[in-house]
Formats: structure tokens, C-alpha cells, sequence
């Protein structure tokens, strides 16, 4: 049996088979967003890398890395992204090979899940509620939410379940729940765990994996950032995924398309 994957051996094994491939585009994109009712703006920062037919993305904090600087990565070797650069960057192109090798559009193992045209507001809920479809869970079961979303905290109450939020930055929720900063403490207490692609940038995501295979719960990844990478941990760690690659469903009102997978049995 082949042990489980980390971030790091991903990283290591990527770049011979980077090698002659091009980071065409590298920028950074950050944006707020308020929904309507909500006392929450969410701030986002991202890392984007296009490879030929294919983006990689990976979350940031806000001043972690330069606009500027990203620009100039632009015509690097892809390769050299893997390697010599702050780690958030290397996810992102960690995160477009990967997509590049195995494109989203022409996976035949995921369930294409429509998101429907309309205001922030309806894309969101829609969003969350295909993610929480994605939870198999029991009234009164115990769901660790690692990345807060409010949409995403209500779509696990409506299936009956308590939301054990996490997060770095928020200290609440929508509803005044107390939000957790420690990861190892919700997951301690959890059925089931999900876990945003934030996790991925941060370098917290291979002691999230760790931590629910030894308590044997369930993690589900919910990836806008980092889709393809948390893709090669599929029923390696995690049980199942919302990979939603970018352009990310925040960024337009027409309909998108969001890939979502279980592992097999």
C-alpha cells in the first residue's frame, strides 16, 4: 500500500514533470465581499498561476506578498515556481500543473454541479448547499468547519448537524457562535470535518489530514484555491471534494460549473 500523500512530497515529485512548461501569467487578486443581512465583510487575497490551458491559485494573507513582485514572476520556467519562491506561489503552481495534467473539464470522475446565474447573495447559497450535499450526516452529528463561510455554517445546520467553526480571522459567526482558532481542537470533537483550500497555503493542511485519519473521521475539502492539489488526496485522506478552480463562482453572475467528488468506498 502506498503511504499517504503530503503537500511536500506533491511539491518534490512535481518538478521533473514541470519541466518545459511556462508560468505564462502570475498575479495577485484581492477583493471584499458583504452579503446581503451579513455584518461580515470577507476580505481574499489570491495567488494565481496560468500554465497554458490551466490556473492554480492559492490563498494569501493580506500583505504576504507583493502585487508587483507576482507581475514580474510572469515567463517564469514553471518549474522554478515549485521551488524558489514564498510557499503561497508554489501551491499556486503546484495547483496549475496539476489541473494542467488532469483538466477539471475533462475529468469523467466528478459530478458536474450547475451553479445558477443571479445575485451574490443566490451563487453563494447554491455553493454552500453543493458542498454540504457532500456531507452524509446524522441529525445531531458534529461537523468541524475549518475556514468559516456563514452560507456554509447554515447549510450544515438545515441537514440537522452542529457546526463546530474554525478560522484564523473571524471570531464569530453571523449568528454570534464563537468561532475556534484551533484546528485540533474542533476536529478532536468531530464527526466530520471540512476543511477550505486556505488550509493548503497556510500549511496547515497535511496536519489536518494527519489528525482526522487518526481519529477516523471523514474529511471533506471545499477548494476553490488549491482544487487540484487537494484532487491528488482524494481517498488518500480525504473522503471528499468540492473543486471549484478559478474563475472562482464569486467572480460572475452567469452560471459555473462546480466538480464535485466522493472517494471511492
Amino acid at each position: 500500500m502506498h503511504p499517504p500523500p503530503t503537500v511536500a512530497a506533491l511539491l518534490s515529485g512535481a518538478r521533473d514533470r514541470a519541466a518545459g512548461r511556462t508560468a505564462t501569467s502570475v498575479f495577485w487578486a484581492g477583493h471584499g465581499t458583504r452579503l446581503a443581512g451579513g455584518a461580515v465583510t470577507y476580505r481574499n487575497h489570491y495567488v494565481l498561476v496560468r500554465s497554458g490551458r490551466a490556473f492554480g491559485a492559492a490563498s494569501v494573507q493580506a500583505g504576504e506578498l507583493d502585487p508587483v513582485a507576482c507581475q514580474e514572476l510572469s515567463g517564469s520556467p514553471l518549474r522554478t515556481l515549485l521551488t524558489d519562491v514564498p510557499y503561497p506561489v508554489r501551491i499556486a503552481a503546484l495547483d496549475a500543473l496539476l489541473a494542467a495534467e488532469s483538466p477539471f473539464r475533462d475529468d469523467p470522475a466528478p459530478e458536474r454541479i450547475t451553479l445558477p446565474d443571479g445575485t451574490p447573495e443566490e451563487r453563494a447559497v447554491a455553493r454552500d448547499a453543493a458542498v454540504a450535499g457532500l456531507l452524509d450526516v446524522a441529525p445531531g452529528a458534529r461537523v468541524a468547519l475549518i475556514g468559516v463561510v456563514n452560507p456554509l455554517v447554515a447549510a450544515i445546520r438545515e441537514r440537522g448537524a452542529e457546526c463546530l467553526p474554525c478560522d484564523l480571522d473571524l471570531r464569530e459567526t453571523q449568528w454570534g457562535d464563537v468561532v475556534s482558532a484551533d484546528a485540533d481542537e474542533v476536529i478532536e470533537k468531530a464527526d466530520q470535518v471540512v476543511a477550505t483550500g486556505m488550509t493548503l497555503a497556510n500549511d496547515t493542511f497535511d496536519g489536518i489530514v494527519a489528525r482526522c485519519r487518526a481519529r477516523g473521521v471523514p474529511l471533506t475539502v471545499y477548494a476553490q484555491t488549491g482544487a487540484a492539489v487537494a484532487r491528488a488526496f482524494l481517498g488518500r485522506g480525504v473522503a471528499a471534494l468540492s473543486a471549484e478552480p478559478f474563475p472562482f463562482s464569486q467572480f460572475s453572475a452567469d452560471p459555473t460549473v462546480l466538480y464535485r467528488y466522493r472517494a471511492a468506498p
